[in-house]
């Protein structure tokens, strides 16, 4: 497989890994329309468990069959492809090195109260089918969050071992934090910090609001400037060792395409590698979806 400069210099930022875990890095990194470029689009399903069959698919029902996730992420010419074991599971034959994937190795559900997220699968699962990473869920700010970092110590520590890449969701949530907390400024680059910390290679946060969130932080963000989506998406490229992390950012809940494309330009123009958007792709229709990933893609590539 042909590196492009953009793609070994990525990769040189990792001076502590394996090659192995180069090797599956580059496999995301040179997939697909952007491919080589250093930016990256990845589909997550995962959203079956965090909120349920119906609210997840019924917008667009061919989204229940796995089969349709794997060959929408193809189709559009997506980076990877991020699930739980069983939707992995149940393409993995027909799929098989068609599009590099992401096992998620932990899920919440609606129904719990707790801010936490239950380990449901292993390295061997993802070994065996033939995953390129894993990725795992960390709330900084839950009562909960010191254990999810050991629970993801002891599983990145293996990954690595064994040549995966590791994909980090850092979702800022907890009594101490409102809803304009999860998303605000300081937490957000704070949360995406935490996660290059813990030893992420692909760091996954939430666009960041101007909002501020710890009282403490007031003062040191006096002098930085947060007036727009691309420079607060600079800063918390910034935080993640100034930019020496892959950083993409969540789409978040099902918005207009006006809205998702403004805020693409705003993650683009900060330095981002790129998005990693779910319901706002599969819960449209399949040629709705696949021209809306056109677009985005184009907006990474500076074409629109």
């Amino acid at each position: 497989m042909y590196l492009t400069p953009e793609v070994k210099t990525i990769l040189g930022y990792y001076e502590s890994d394996n090659p192995g875990t180069k090797a599956n890095l580059a496999r995301i990194l040179m997939q697909g329309k952007l491919g080589g470029t250093g930016k990256l689009v990845i589909l997550p399903v995962d959203q079956g468990f965090e909120h349920g069959p119906a609210r997840s698919f019924a917008p667009n029902p061919a989204a229940y069959d796995p089969h349709y996730h794997f060959q929408l992420a193809l189709d559009a010419g997506l980076s990877a492809y991020a699930a739980p074991l069983g939707m992995i599971e149940a393409g993995a034959s027909t799929f098989a090195g068609c599009i590099p994937t992401i096992l998620k190795m932990n899920s919440s559900n609606s129904l719990s109260t707790i801010k936490d997220q239950a380990v449901t699968a292993s390295i061997n699962d993802a070994l065996r089918l033939g995953c390129s990473a894993i990725g795992f869920t960390i709330y900084p700010g839950s009562e909960y969050a010191f254990d999810q970092m050991e629970e993801l110590r002891e599983l990145a520590e293996e990954a690595k071992s064994a040549g995966l890449a590791v994909v980090l969701w850092s979702y800022p949530r907890g009594p101490m934090l409102d809803k304009a907390g999860e998303t605000a400024f300081d937490i957000c680059a704070y949360a995406a910090h935490m996660a290059a910390l813990c030893g992420a290679h692909i760091i996954k946060v939430k666009p960041p609001t101007a909002h501020i969130g710890l009282d403490a932080a007031k003062k040191s963000y006096e002098k930085i400037d947060g007036s727009t989506m691309a420079k607060r998406v600079q800063h918390v490229v910034q935080a993640c060792f100034q930019g020496k992390r892959i950083v993409v950012f969540s789409g978040g809940e099902a918005k207009d395409l006006d809205g998702l494309y403004e805020e693409i330009r705003g993650l683009r123009d900060g330095g981002a590698n790129g998005s990693i958007i779910g319901r706002n792709t599969f819960q449209r229709p399949r040629e709705e979806a696949l021209a809306m990933l056109q677009t985005i893609i184009d907006i990474y590539l500076n074409k629109a």
